[in-house]
This record gives structure tokens, sequence and C-alpha cells, in this order.
């Protein structure tokens, strides 16, 4: 069975799942704090979903 390909999202895509304003986002990645991304001839940003999911988990605290 083929594995399926790593979604690529766009940055209002993230924002919108993570809930925060568009220029927080682009605050953290300025600050290289946000999820790593891939940047396009074009310019256009792209996260994949496998990043976004690993980032998140780097911000649980442990209870």
């Amino acid at each position: 069975m083929a594995k399926p390909r790593d979604e690529k999202l766009t940055i209002p895509e993230v924002i919108e799942e993570i809930g925060v304003p568009r220029s927080t986002f682009y605050r953290w990645r300025q600050l290289r704090k946000g999820p790593r991304a891939i940047k396009l001839p074009n310019g256009s940003v792209r996260i994949r979903r496998s990043e976004l999911d690993r980032w998140m988990e780097t911000l649980e605290e442990s209870a």
C-alpha cells in the first residue's frame, strides 16, 4: 500500500487551525519559534502537516 503524501498547509490554514493572529505567526517565524516551513520559488510558504503536528507536540506541557 502506498504511503499517503504529507499534506502541505498554507499559512492561512495553519493560523486558523492553531488560532493565532497572522502577525503572531509571522513573528514566530521571524524568531524561529514556529514550525519549520517550505518556501517555494514563487515566495509562497507551506508547512507540512507532520511538521505542524510535531511542533505542537513540543509545546505540550507535562502534567
